[in-house]
């Protein structure tokens, strides 16, 4: 079987992209913003940061900070949301697979005032052990835990045909099962605390895409997992929510040239649709969100009152969503995705 590429996410054609069909240049995931507009919410941000400050010394490992752990931190949004989440004040531990490539997350910390309150660890969420031992230092170090987001996750695009099931379970291990294996683990400190999961999936989740099956399958399975899960949790007081973006733009979008020809390469018999999905969904590049305007609401959700517990980053998203879920028998959304590969 000809392998399909890891790291390329799925995009959708049209004026707004559902999954990007470049290797992370495209964060499919969003947030309805709970503000007017981005802007707005980091105002508020700002706003709670500065009253924060001048209630408490926040210092990493201060009990009186309530602490939140991030995963998928390295890049996109996850980095955004670890410094806005610090910027709120919230003790951040922002997690990763490789610490090494934490510099740009200090860096932006530190030009943002709170290098203090953002400590980075290793995690990886494939690894049971790693999620264990993550989890308890977080807690022995800080005493609590009071939050939790997924973020970490793994783009693939390809057909079954093509991709083989290989391609299926590894897409399914990072961007479900470690969904499942770290709240599993945090559950117990969440209850404790009577603190807040949140999840950030894609309208991928929702709305499944060509040439994107692995990927949508597992965000499918962390959609539905949530939603099972969220009324039990908040009998305990946690707070379950998924947030689900469009697309978002990262600097890798430029480096992508290679690992579409290379996708394109390997398509075989679906070449030709592959390469109109691919110049469908580039055209809506310029409607992305950046990873900043994505994790905005994301933060202000962490200290809202009450959580919703299904949020999309734009109007965009919401008309989306709102498609999908009102489409009964699916041939409005079988039109559409099927239009993006003519």
């Amino acid at each position: 079987m000809v392998g399909g590429r890891r790291g390329v996410r799925p995009g959708i054609g049209g004026p707004h992209p559902l999954a990007d069909p470049l290797a992370q240049a495209c964060r499919l995931d969003g947030f309805v913003l709970l503000c007017a507009d981005s802007q707005a919410v980091s105002t508020v941000i700002r706003a709670r940061r500065d009253r924060t400050h001048s209630r408490e010394t926040l210092m990493p490992g201060s009990n009186s900070t309530k602490t939140v752990l991030i995963t998928g931190t390295s890049t996109g949004i996850g980095l955004a949301a670890a410094v806005a989440a610090a910027e709120a004040g919230w003790h951040t531990v922002a997690t990763m697979r490789n610490t090494g490539r934490a510099e740009p997350l200090l860096e932006a910390a530190r030009k943002a005032g709170v290098a203090d309150l953002v400590q980075v660890k290793r995690l990886d969420v494939t690894d049971a052990d790693s999620v264990a031992d993550c989890v308890a230092e977080v807690v022995a170090e800080h005493g609590r835990l009071d939050a939790v987001v997924n973020d970490a996750g793994a783009g693939f695009a390809g057909t079954i045909e093509q991709n083989g099931m290989k391609a299926v379970r590894d897409s399914m291990e990072v961007n479900y099962f470690g969904v499942v294996e770290l709240t599993r683990a945090a559950m117990p400190h969440l209850r404790a605390s009577r603190g807040r999961l949140v999840t950030v999936t894609s309208v991928g989740g929702v709305v499944g895409q060509p040439f994107n099956e692995a990927y949508c399958a597992a965000k499918f399975a962390v959609e539905g997992f949530m939603e099972s899960l969220a009324p039990v949790a908040a009998t305990v007081g946690v707070q379950v929510s998924l947030v689900e973006p469009g697309a978002v733009a990262s600097e890798f979008v430029a480096s992508q040239g290679d690992v579409i020809a290379g996708l394109l390469a390997d398509s075989g018999p679906y070449a030709q649709t592959l390469q109109a999905y691919i110049a469908h969904a580039s055209d809506s590049f310029s409607a992305a969100q950046t990873p900043q305007e994505a994790a905005a609401p994301l933060v202000a959700l962490l200290d809202a009152d009450q959580m919703p517990f299904r949020v999309q980053t734009s109007d965009w998203a919401r008309g989306f969503v709102d498609a999908k879920l009102s489409d009964l028998d699916g041939s409005a959304v079988q039109s559409m995705t099927g239009a993006w590969l003519n």
